[in-house]
């Protein structure tokens, strides 16, 4: 894996990382899309506390591929994915890293969730 390119250039600006050993919820209309006992925890400048699950804590068979990737000096390419309830689709509504950088090797395959950009979605956690 490459080294963060971000991280080069503008030294000040802080992603980090820590593993909970908390359990953590996603849940839209009541219908629950991750659960886990295990999280890691990213903070990082200018951005919400984001959480990223293990493939194996969040309901796959909700998640559909989109077409949409976006960019992160700091940490590499993001896929997205489409959330799939039982009435409706939420376009963009999760994503994950397959190939981050080295700094961030940790979040490869994990799943995090825009619950700042879907209105209905909670992430429960404890305080």
């Amino acid at each position: 894996m490459p080294h963060s390119p971000g991280h080069q250039q503008h030294p000040g600006h802080k992603v980090s990382e820590r593993f909970l050993d908390e359990r953590v919820q996603v849940a839209v209309d009541a219908q629950t899309v991750a659960d886990a006992t295990y999280v890691l925890r990213v903070d990082e400048d200018g951005h919400p506390e984001r959480y990223y699950f293990a493939r194996d804590d969040v309901d796959m068979t909700r998640l559909e591929p989109s077409t949409t990737t976006t960019y992160c000096p700091f940490k590499g390419t993001a896929s997205y994915f489409n959330l799939a309830l039982r009435d409706r689709k939420i376009p963009d509504a999760a994503w994950t890293y397959e190939e981050p950088y080295e700094e961030h090797a940790a979040l490869k395959g994990r799943v995090a969730f825009y619950d700042d950009n879907v209105p209905q979605m909670r992430i429960i956690h404890p305080a």
